[in-house]
C-alpha cells in the first residue's frame, strides 16, 4: 500500500464508519477493515408518469388465476417495465420501472396480465411477459451484513448498503443465502425484501 492510501486508510479508522463508507470501504464493530461493500445501482427504480382521469377505461370484471399459487415473487425480465392501472394496454401507464431483476409480489392474475406489488407497497399491472420466475431481494435495510454462514457471528464476507439487488440461492429460517457484486453470503431475511414469511428456497 503507497504511503498516501495508508495515510487515508488510518484517517478513516480514526474518524470512523462514515469516513470509510464515503471512501467505498466498511468498518465492521471491531474496528478492523471488513470485507468489501457492495453498491446499490444509482439508477432511479421507478419513476412516475402522467395520466389522466379520463384515459381509465371501464373496471375489468373480476380476475382470472392460472391455478398457480397466489400470492408469489418474480422479478422483472426488462430494464424497463411499464406499469398499468389495469390489466390491459388501454390502461394508462402510472409508474415506470427501470431496474432488470426487482423483486415483485404477484397478487393476482387476468388473462395474460399481473397485479404486481412491489417493496414500497405501489401496485399495478404488468404483462407477464415482462416477468420472470428468477427469484431475487432487494436489501431494504441500511446495511445488509452477508456472512459465511447463516449465523450473526460468522465472518462477514462483505457489506451490502440498502437498494441492492440481489440473487436468490436458498433461504431457511431467518437466513437467506443471496449473491450481489460477486459476492455470496447469507443475510438476515428481515433485511431483505422478495420472499413470503417463513418460505423455504433450495
Amino acid at each position: 500500500m503507497r504511503p498516501a492510501r495508508m495515510a487515508t486508510a488510518r484517517a478513516a479508522l480514526l474518524l470512523g464508519g462514515g469516513v470509510a463508507l464515503a471512501l467505498g470501504w466498511s468498518l465492521p464493530a471491531g474496528g478492523a477493515f471488513a470485507a468489501d461493500a457492495i453498491r446499490a445501482d444509482r439508477a432511479p427504480l421507478i419513476a412516475q408518469t402522467e395520466t389522466k382521469p379520463e384515459a381509465y377505461p371501464k373496471r375489468h370484471r373480476g380476475v382470472q388465476r392460472s391455478g398457480l399459487p397466489l400470492p408469489r415473487f418474480a422479478s422483472l425480465r426488462a430494464r424497463k417495465v411499464n406499469l398499468r392501472a389495469g390489466p390491459g394496454v388501454r390502461y394508462p401507464v402510472e409508474w415506470v420501472y427501470q431496474r432488470r431483476g426487482l423483486p415483485v409480489m404477484i397478487t393476482a392474475e387476468f388473462d395474460a396480465w399481473r397485479k404486481i406489488k412491489d417493496w414500497r407497497g405501489t401496485e399495478g399491472w404488468v404483462h407477464r411477459a415482462m416477468l420472470t420466475g428468477k427469484r431475487t431481494v432487494i436489501t431494504i435495510a441500511r446495511e445488509v451484513v452477508l456472512r459465511r454462514k447463516p449465523a450473526k457471528d460468522a465472518p462477514a464476507v462483505a457489506r451490502a448498503e440498502g437498494g441492492v439487488i440481489a440473487r436468490v440461492l436458498s433461504c431457511a429460517g431467518a437466513w437467506c443465502r443471496i449473491e450481489a457484486g460477486g459476492f455470496r453470503g447469507w443475510g438476515r431475511r428481515r433485511a431483505l425484501w422478495g420472499t413470503l414469511k417463513g418460505e423455504t428456497i433450495e
